[in-house]
């Protein structure tokens, strides 16, 4: 392995100069053994067909990464990246991560840097490529073949126990292909879960029932095409990126807010990018700030998050964290408080950033040590 990040921060990107000791995070020591993640800690799952596994990189103080071990999921990855978001969730002291290639959903205990790999279950589906936790409801989203929903408890040892009659389907009701779905997640309060449609540019809405099953669907259309990651802002208001169909500097981010019968109501149409294929979306801790990944131009895109829940770009240019021509950044993650940004690229790499207080970047530099395509990325 090779670590290639530039310790000196050499490119500062938009406003200001970066201050190397105002915006470091606060620095804590890894926990003892069954208490969770380490405050500074990031895992990378490498979709690899020959055997998937998660990568635990260490964050040092200045947001730099240092590579720690790598831990088998026991399944497979796919020849490819995913074209999804949520291939890999932290929550409650665990990992849950997609095996797309073998039809499965692994679960890590974490004690600091080290994962321990609880169980190996089969997904209820083809090729699961996204999944979503809240309190003890997971569900998975399988992508493969008509594409289904499906719901598991997950147990006091971290083992899942599937939900009887919890499968529901996209908008084809099961029938033909799935209409290439790109991702799934619970609102904060756990009482709404979304799934975006790239196909059909239709945005999902289930309401989640006291059992752990879903009521029944509701469809809003989409501000833009091809809508694809999102994240929430708050319980009921949610950020969607918009690709376009990968056309040339098209895409865009919208916003949402979940109605009380279920669908949503737009709050900002689409807000271009002026950049290529927006996909990947995150939000920073205080609400104030989101970053899409532009899969296609090599870049990320910031937004300031007003209220109400509408959009405004941060940059005339749209380009506010260059990953680096034919990176191709596919998911991004924040750390704990959001001080720093990671983008993964689908060309083996992480990009790091540090977030300034205007919502502006600073590169942090590169690491490349990954293998081509890896799919999921979260930090601490």
């Amino acid at each position: 392995m090779k670590n290639v990040f530039n310790l000196p921060l050499l490119l500062v990107l938009m406003l200001g100069l970066f201050s190397s000791c105002e915006y470091f995070e606060d620095f804590t020591p890894p926990p003892g053994h069954g208490q969770g993640p380490a405050a500074n800690v990031v895992f990378v799952s490498t979709n690899q067909p020959s055997g998937n596994a998660i990568m635990v990189y260490k964050r040092e103080k200045d947001g730099t990464l240092m590579p720690h071990g790598s831990y088998p999921t026991g399944g497979k990855g796919i020849d490819g990246g995913l074209g999804s978001q949520g291939a890999l969730v932290m929550h409650d002291g665990r990992l849950f991560v997609v095996n797309a290639g073998s039809n499965e959903v692994s679960v890590f205990e974490i004690d600091g840097y080290e994962l321990t790999l609880v169980e190996r279950v089969a997904s209820g589906g083809m090729m699961p490529t996204s999944l979503t936790v809240h309190n003890d409801l997971l569900y998975v989203m399988n992508a493969g073949g008509e594409g289904n929903l499906t719901g598991f408890r997950v147990r006091d040892d971290g083992t899942l126990k599937f939900i009887p009659s919890s499968t529901r389907y996209f908008s084809n009701d099961g029938t033909g292909p799935a209409p290439a779905p790109a991702q799934i997640e619970f609102s904060p309060n756990g009482r709404t879960l979304v799934a975006t449609e790239r196909a059909t540019n239709y945005l999902l809405t289930f309401s989640v029932l006291p059992l752990g099953t879903l009521g029944n669907r509701q469809i809003s259309m989409s501000s833009g095409q091809t809508p694809f990651g999102f994240a929430f802002n708050t319980d009921d208001q949610l950020v969607v990126s918009e690709a376009f169909g990968g056309a040339e500097n098209a895409s865009a981010l919208s916003s949402y807010r979940i109605k009380p019968n279920g669908t949503l109501a737009t709050l900002s149409g689409s807000v271009g990018t002026d950049q290529t294929a927006a996909c990947w979306v995150a939000i920073t801790d205080d609400h104030r700030y989101a970053y899409t990944t532009n899969t296609g131009s090599g870049n990320l895109t910031g937004y300031k998050i007003a209220s109400t829940g509408e959009l405004g770009r941060l940059s005339a240019s749209g380009n506010d964290g260059d990953t680096g021509l034919d990176s191709r950044p596919i998911d991004l993650a924040l750390s704990r408080s959001s001080k720093f940004l990671y983008a993964l690229n689908a060309e083996g790499s992480i990009s790091g950033f540090a977030v300034q207080m205007d919502g502006s970047l600073a590169s942090l530099g590169k690491i490349m040590d990954l293998d081509p395509t890896p799919a999921g990325i979260v930090a601490r």
